[in-house]
């Protein structure tokens, strides 16, 4: 009998002992105590903060590598001017260390910035119009509570006079006491806590409540959502800025065309110089009234060393930088535009960054104009002026669309022969895009060529002419050959090719070149409808948001049918 009650007590003894061990974890520090903790929206993250919580004079300052990990990727210190520049929505702050105030889309108040321990700590309650965050510190548990405004807040209010709980068990560590009545949010996505609740209090702690001590939650902000725009199809008019815009009647359409870019606008120096005049006026009436929205191009004509020069000056500065953004609204504002179409080509690629910013910066001032913002680059993992001075990362995460310039795969300034656009380079790139550099494809545009060249070899020495979509001629004695894998139309000539020989001299003539007669042969991948065809395919096998093409006038009539089914229906 003693043995029997022996052995029940070891039992009871063991239970009481795992049953602590259970629960010790519950009653342990977390390591948080004894200092200012920071709650974002149903997560504190005291723990994984790289510096700490500040209050000071009413105003609460994280560091700034805080708010870049846990808000702001693109918040940036400007050495030049000892400036912090934020960039978020519709809203540009930029504060001023040295003057201790900060500039918030120009309207201008004190703010000041704490530098410690090599450290920049920004008051985060001034910046809650730009990241549309709410802010509020909560002093009977030293926390701060940052919401974000855009996120669904599902709210209840207890029945009783409630614990909140560390963990979903009765026996667990008391966080608070609430009273009857207390307003609690509902902590979103949790999975089934067997009869209990995860809440954030009005304190900012967070821990289990029984679901019988809540009432009936409500929804006091719900999520906002991104409501997908149709396709896009746009087309380029290009004139040059001594050129005026082209002349259309009100009743004339672009069939299968739903945006325009004309280029309006063009860099010289750090100077936004303007190419509208009144037939551009009369463009932009034109347009509206068919319905098509206007993104007006800025180019930066970067033709020359010196160019190039100009353009690293002023795209380094942020003041200059700012300068050119106003220019922009400025003309966005006047000309009542729907868009901008940035085109910045030929850079160096050490201004890789500083045209990011450029983007970054831009971006909010459009948003506030209600103007679309896209942005011209070309393929990846090409040369440093032409391919890798550009961030698509940054470029496709900010604007509302990056156009992948999917042409001249081989320019006509080539000494190698070869396709335009073939398919399987393009196909290769719009993955490059996706994978490598992580753009999201609903934020991609495809731009097609109207284009294609005519490549000449004569006894080794390769030059090459650039050709429209629509002056492209294939005599009746010359055989065509299917590509299979460029999606296209192949063709080589001999000089003993008559009718060839004619169009060579012809391009020759108005080249004011020398016609020579050699022996030279000719080859040409051609862009026709056919090519354009299966280029648009891939808008729909990649879910991109539509394509682009360059340019208006070049263009087989026939192919804008092909659009239009593809695209917009």
């Amino acid at each position: 009998m003693k043995t029997i009650r022996n052995i029940f007590l070891v039992i009871i003894f063991g239970a009481l002992v795992a049953f602590c061990l259970y629960i010790a974890p519950n009653y342990k520090k977390s390591g948080n105590e004894g200092k200012t903790n920071l709650v974002i929206n149903y997560t504190n993250v005291t723990s994984t903060m790289k510096g700490e919580v500040i209050i000071d004079d009413g105003n609460v300052y994280l560091s700034k590598e805080d708010i870049e990990n846990y808000y702001d990727r693109y918040i940036y210190y400007d050495k030049q001017y000892n400036y912090i520049i934020v960039a978020a929505n519709n809203k540009v702050a930029c504060f001023d260390i040295s003057k201790q105030i900060v500039d918030i889309n120009g309207e201008t108040h004190k703010a000041k910035v704490l530098a410690m321990n090599n450290t920049y700590y920004i008051p985060i309650n001034e910046l809650q119009d730009v990241y549309n965050i709410k802010v509020q510190y909560k002093d009977s548990t030293d926390t701060v509570v940052i919401e974000s405004l855009n996120r669904k807040l599902e709210v209840a209010k207890t029945n009783k006079d409630v614990k909140v709980k560390y963990k979903s068990i009765i026996f667990s560590k008391t966080l608070e006491k609430i009273s009857s009545g207390s307003k609690v949010a509902i902590v979103p996505n949790q999975p089934n806590n067997k009869g209990w609740t995860l809440v954030r209090t009005e304190n900012g702690v967070l821990g289990y409540v029984k679901n019988s001590n809540l009432g009936d939650t409500t929804i006091e902000r719900n999520e906002e959502t991104i409501i997908q725009n149709k396709k896009i199809s746009l087309v380029w008019e290009y004139f040059s800025e001594v050129a005026s815009a082209p002349k259309v009647e009100q009743g004339q359409k672009y069939d299968g065309v739903n945006v325009v870019s004309p280029s309006f606008f063009y860099m010289d120096s750090s100077t936004v110089k303007e190419n509208v005049g009144e037939d551009g006026k009369n463009y932009i009436k034109w347009a509206k009234s068919n319905n098509y929205q206007v993104w007006a191009m800025v180019s930066n004509n970067n033709n020359s060393t010196e160019k190039i020069d100009e353009f690293s000056n002023w795209i380094n500065d942020y003041e200059k930088r700012k300068l050119v953004i106003d220019q922009i609204v400025k003309y966005v504002q006047e000309y009542e535009l729907d868009g901008i179409n940035i085109d910045f080509e030929n850079i160096y690629l050490k201004d890789k960054d500083a045209l990011s910013r450029f983007i970054i910066e831009l971006k909010p001032v459009l948003k506030n104009e209600g103007a679309v913002l896209s942005v011209d680059v070309t393929e990846p993992d090409g040369s440093d002026t032409w391919s890798l001075c550009f961030n698509r990362n940054v470029i496709g995460n900010v604007a509302d669309y990056i156009v992948f310039m999917a042409y001249d795969q081989f320019s006509q300034y080539s000494n190698v022969a070869g396709p335009t656009a073939a398919c399987y380079w393009v196909e290769r790139n719009i993955n490059k895009f996706i994978n490598q550099e992580e753009v999201e494809p609903s934020k991609i545009i495809l731009g097609i060529p109207f284009y294609t060249v005519l490549w000449q070899d004569n006894e080794g020495a390769v030059s090459g002419t650039s050709i429209p979509q629509k002056n492209i001629k294939i005599p009746d004695n010359v055989e065509v050959m299917w590509l299979e894998d460029s999606k296209q139309n192949y063709m080589a000539y001999t000089q003993n090719n008559s009718i060839f020989r004619l169009i060579w001299i012809c391009i020759m003539i108005y080249r004011n070149t020398r016609y020579t007669q050699n022996n030279k042969s000719y080859k040409m991948w051609i862009e026709d409808a056919e090519a354009t065809s299966y280029k648009l395919d891939f808008v729909e096998k990649y879910g991109l948001a539509g394509a682009a093409f360059w340019e208006k006038g070049y263009e087989d009539e026939s192919v804008w049918q092909i659009v239009k089914q593809k695209i917009l229906e």
